[in-house]
Formats: structure tokens, sequence, C-alpha cells
């Protein structure tokens, strides 16, 4: 699984899930739980997680949907 996009923003993750799993690509969301620990206040960021076969796609299918600045660079790791 690769990392595709990193952010606070619930809503974002929510219509990133809709968009990939529509296109038949499936999505492993990591960090959702933090929230307890953190106490629900949306500073831990979620992970997106797609197959490193489909990271291509997802890219592809987020950046049409003019949502492509929120993808992580593949650059940035750590």
């Amino acid at each position: 699984m690769e990392e595709l996009i990193r952010t606070n923003d619930i809503v974002l993750i929510s219509f990133v899930e809709a968009l990939l799993r529509d296109a038949g690509i499936e999505v492993l969301v990591l960090d959702q739980n933090m929230s307890v620990i953190e106490g629900s206040l949306g500073v831990l960021p979620r992970r997106i997680l797609v197959a490193a076969d489909n990271l291509d796609q997802a890219r592809r299918i987020l950046t049409d949907a003019d949502i492509g600045k929120e993808l992580e660079d593949p650059g940035k790791k750590g």
C-alpha cells in the first residue's frame, strides 16, 4: 500500500474514498481511531492508502476531480 493523501479534512477523506471506490480502487484510511486519543480535535492527520498498482490511476482520478493539490508529494518521505 502506498500513501496517497494525508489530511485532517474528514470531508475530503470521504470524497476521496467515494471517488476511488466508484472507480473500483480499494482504499485504506489509517489513523481514524486516533481521534479518540486526540479528543476529536482533528489535529492528527489521517492517511489514505491505495495498492501500489493503483497509485497512478488514483492520482489521475483525484487530479481530474480538481483535488490533485492534496496529493502526497511522492518525493517527500517521512
